[in-house]
């Protein structure tokens, strides 16, 4: 099927990361699959997570449909070009349309990308895990790939300014090996798992940050924990 909309938007992204001079460290990109169906599985800190997890799959020649809130299908400049990209719609009121529709896209041999966190996590720290994710690819009998971003936040993110200036910002993307879904373990235990690897790449991605913050103003996209003023993690 031709992609009349996805690609020249892929292109239109990589020229803006080049105008850009974004410095992006990709690693493990040969763990998506080269065909047949996957749950792409990736943490959310940042408005424009979608591009760059999405990017994670260029290497194998993929497209990732995204699961997304309703709201930006509606929107006059966003709308035309999500649909375009066959991107799926989540109505939080009805998610079992958006459920159903990914289900099928799995099982045409598709990829479809889930931030299970839900929301962008504004502590820049994994937050828990929704089990919707691992149900998809167990129903569909698919791998979830987990996938950490670091740096995406210091771009865009909740409450923050847009920072699209030629500022040689890193991105660092790190992809681990396909998670399986065993139809007879529970959703829950496979959703832990999940979290744990994912939180094993977001900690490898954070140590091969190659910036650390310019002093004090520059701290506010480092988490608590690392010595950040990110707010605390909500309990």
């Amino acid at each position: 099927m031709a992609e009349l909309v996805y690609r020249p938007v892929i292109g239109a992204a990589l020229t803006m990361f080049k105008a850009l001079d974004l410095r992006i460290d990709l690693k493990g990109a040969e763990n998506i699959p080269r065909t047949g169906g996957a749950v792409l599985v990736s943490n959310h800190i940042s408005y424009m997570d979608f591009i760059f997890a999405g990017l994670a799959a260029r290497p194998q020649k993929r497209l990732v449909r995204f699961m997304a809130k309703d709201a930006v299908f509606r929107h006059k400049v966003s709308g035309p070009l999500m649909r375009g990209m066959k991107h799926i719609p989540v109505d939080r009121n009805q998610g079992e349309a958006a459920y159903a529709h990914a289900l099928d896209s799995l099982r045409s041999g598709q990829i479809v990308g889930v931030f299970p966190e839900a929301t962008i996590s504004p502590s820049f720290t994994l937050k828990s895990f929704k089990s919707g994710a691992a149900r998809m690819a167990q129903e569909a009998g698919v791998p979830l790939i987990p996938v950490a971003l670091w740096g995406t936040q210091r771009l865009w993110t909740k409450g923050r300014p847009r920072n699209f200036r030629r500022s040689h910002i890193p991105v660092t993307i790190r992809v681990g090996e396909p998670v399986e879904a065993p139809r007879e373990q529970y959703a829950g235990a496979i959703t832990r798992r999940l979290r744990g690897r994912v939180q094993d790449l977001l900690e490898a991605a954070q140590r091969a940050y190659p910036v650390r913050p310019k002093g004090l103003d520059d701290t506010w996209w480092v988490p608590a924990h690392l010595g950040g003023t990110a707010p605390e993690p909500v309990k």
